[in-house]
């Protein structure tokens, strides 16, 4: 079913992270930061968004939506995460507009961003970038040789004083926005790039 048919009562207040992306494929990164993410933040559960086409990516090499929600839902075997195509439903192309319907739609749920710390240095190149901290809380995962950079850059730099410490990181979904905080973890090796790189992807 999908989650625009979902009655909103049914989430009630409860703290949800939205994992979005590609997807090209899912793999099992993406299932470990979600349960780190549910365990680190107190999370209800935690949403895939797999978008249609990512703005900022060539659709060169894309799998299909249908192909790649296959992909996610595979690799999704949690109870607790929920894969969705609600950007293709709601017809949205730039996160912001996504988290905007998303918020409209379930107005007592909170919901943190989680993104890797290679989204947090590029995140200025977003539409509307600045608005999206100021209509959710954001989780910055570490990802290897992207911490440095991505904490010294232009979004950590302008937002240095709305970041929590990682002792106040379950607290993140009913904080205060703008909020957002890094959490280092061990780094896993998946990757979409290399997964491509090593099979047929488009043609399983």
């Amino acid at each position: 079913m999908s989650l625009l048919n979902t009655r909103v009562s049914g989430f009630g207040k409860q703290r949800i992270g939205l994992l979005g992306g590609s997807f090209n494929p899912a793999h099992e990164g993406h299932l470990y930061i979600s349960i780190e993410a549910l365990k680190r933040l107190k999370l209800d559960a935690v949403w895939w968004l797999v978008s249609p086409q990512n703005p900022l990516k060539s659709s060169k090499g894309m799998a299909s939506l249908n192909v790649r929600l296959l992909s996610a839902h595979k690799v999704a075997l949690h109870p607790r995460i929920r894969v969705t195509a609600i950007e293709e439903q709601l017809g949205t192309r730039y996160t912001i507009d996504t988290l905007v319907r998303i918020k409209q739609k379930f107005s007592t749920t909170r919901f943190v961003w989680i993104m890797g710390s290679d989204n947090l240095l590029q995140i200025p190149s977003w539409y509307h970038w600045n608005q999206i901290f100021s209509t959710v809380s954001i989780a910055v995962f570490a990802r290897e040789s992207y911490d440095f950079k991505a904490l010294a850059g232009m979004a950590a730099h302008r937002y240095r004083n709305s970041r929590l410490p990682i002792e106040r990181a379950a607290g993140l979904a009913t904080s205060e926005l703008p909020a957002w905080t890094f959490l280092p973890l061990r780094w896993h090796s998946a990757s979409s790039t290399s997964i491509r790189l090593s099979k047929d992807w488009l043609g399983t």
